[in-house]
């Protein structure tokens, strides 16, 4: 990349209507990510009539700064309310409720603002320069290698989630279960639909997200030992502990490796077209957990893998667009969006585009620095409301998040079939936690389970019906041994738990004869 297309880019950045529309699509974005059941991907969808009457580059920068700001404005309801505003923040609700819980909700939010700044700066910097070796890597990558990405993100949540990874696997199995109602992927014939005509498209993640977080938090306020609950984890609402950003720096000192290989793990997924920033947010969760040199503080309120997953998000979603405009293969559904929004503008992307017209390409990647940029600044007022929505009474917002939770059931389709999907998921998510059955994995599995099937079917396909063809490619059968042995430490780590409680049991009957 030459100074002179650099210089022509920025000056086509800095330009007053694609700053305009990078600052009302990032106000737009804070707003709609902060809202219970409202995605970025909804934003984006929403914001494409207004693209009609733009030039191409207002266009995609007033698509790349809502998404940013909406991705990251959906921690806001996770710490707060404990509702993830998105399915990557799904991965960390908990941990970010907890913090909540003990007073610290302006530690997790600023935490959330800053290292997904940081996490999207740093993916945007790997975009710039890396970003055709990148794409270039990701598009050998066949249905072997997704497919076990695809086991290595539901394993990690699966035995993270919790003190007791039976459960975990438990929880993941009802999810990879939900996700096979619908059409089959290969023959096309009807699975569990029980003649029903809108099971045939299968069952959304977010009516079961709203329902399993949101709903399923309400009926447990309104049971007799949910109060008591809720009475010993009121959060904290004292705006001594809203101070925006404060000590973050710190954790930045403490945690560089988190970053490190939160932001790298980002970027390396989100290069991979399918995958995006949420998988890598689920992840580089797991991965801080058992690699962490305090795994038992993890669900407690931790920081670190909150530090590590909010990297990955942002650093993921800059570089999902890697295959897009390099190659015109979208990574994610925001991407295949702006694809379409593209072409609508007359612009192709691909190979073509950085030869022909490199600063296109360039100035939309500028529009990431500007837009993680402006997460700072709107993040200390974000922050900074914060106790508003806390100080809310409770029979107040108990309400608002009630018609928050119909209204995003019911967008998903306008059905109210999507409405009745997430009263059952509510009402099964609160069975489950009261049994300790953790709640996250369900989601994954909903999510990813259709991403397994496709890339296990295919690769049978492709091997013939070999199992062995799993491991025939380098980096398959590198991924293959890695999941493997993830697999082997935790059974032998449990069994030692079990050997351990044993003897001290034997121990104890011993020493009280």
């Amino acid at each position: 990349m030459s100074i002179a297309t650099l210089a022509e880019s920025f000056g086509m950045v800095f330009q007053a209507q694609v700053l305009i529309a990078i600052l009302g699509g990032a106000v737009y974005g804070l707003f709609i990510g902060a809202l219970p059941g409202l995605t970025a991907t909804m934003a984006t969808a929403l914001l494409v009539p207004l693209t009609f009457y733009m030039a191409p580059l207002p266009a995609i920068a007033l698509i790349v700064s809502s998404t940013a700001m909406a991705i990251t404005a959906g921690d806001i309801p996770g710490a707060l309310l404990r509702i993830p505003g998105t399915p990557a923040s799904a991965a960390y609700t908990e941990e970010s409720y907890a913090m909540t819980r003990r007073g610290d909700a302006g530690r997790a939010l600023s935490i959330g603002f800053f290292f997904s700044a940081l996490g999207g700066l740093i993916g945007a910097a790997v975009l710039l320069i890396t970003g055709p070796l990148l794409a270039r890597v990701s598009l050998n990558f066949s249905s072997f290698e997704f497919f076990w990405l695809a086991v290595l993100g539901l394993l990690t949540c699966a035995l993270v989630s919790g003190s007791n990874p039976v459960k975990g696997c438990v929880s993941l199995v009802l999810g990879i279960l939900i996700s096979t109602v619908g059409l089959d992927i290969t023959t096309g014939q009807p699975r569990f639909a029980f003649g029903s005509v809108e099971l045939l498209g299968g069952v959304s993640f977010i009516p079961v997200m709203i329902g399993m977080f949101a709903f399923s938090e309400i009926l447990r306020g309104l049971s007799a030992n949910g109060d008591k609950d809720r009475s010993e984890m009121e959060p904290s609402i004292d705006s001594r502990q809203l101070k925006p950003f404060q000590g973050v720096w710190g954790l930045f000192r403490r945690y560089p490796l988190s970053v490190l290989r939160g932001t790298s793990l980002g970027a390396s997924l989100g290069a991979l077209p399918g995958v995006g920033g949420d998988l890598a947010a689920w992840i580089a969760y797991g991965i801080s957990a058992r690699f962490s040199k305090t795994p038992e503080k993890f669900g407690k309120g931790h920081e670190e893998g909150l530090i590590e997953a909010t990297s990955a998000n942002n650093s993921g979603l800059s570089s999902a667009w890697i295959p897009a405009l390099v190659f015109g293969i979208p990574g994610d559904a925001v991407t295949a969006i702006a694809v379409g929004v593209l072409y609508m503008k007359g612009v192709s992307p691909g190979p073509r585009l950085f030869a022909e017209n490199p600063t296109m390409p360039t100035a939309i990647i500028l529009c990431f620095f500007v837009a993680n940029l402006l997460l700072f600044p709107l993040g200390y007022f974000a922050i900074k409301g914060a106790r508003a929505v806390l100080a809310v009474p409770r029979n107040v917002i108990v309400p608002m998040i009630l018609v928050c939770c119909f209204l995003g059931a019911y967008a998903i389709n306008n059905t109210l079939f999507g409405v009745g999907i997430m009263l059952v998921a509510g009402l099964t998510g609160y069975i489950m936690e009261r049994n300790d059955f953790p709640i996250a994995p369900v989601i994954l599995g909903l999510v990813l389970g259709p991403v397994l099937e496709r890339n296990f079917i295919m690769s049978m396909q492709i091997a013939r019906g070999d199992l062995m063809g799993f491991f025939h490619r380098p980096v398959s059968a590198v991924l293959g041994v890695f999941v493997i042995a993830v697999i082997a430490v935790t059974i032998v780590s449990q069994v030692r738990k079990v050997l351990r409680r044993s003897r001290a049991d034997t121990s104890e009957t011993s020493l009280t004869q």
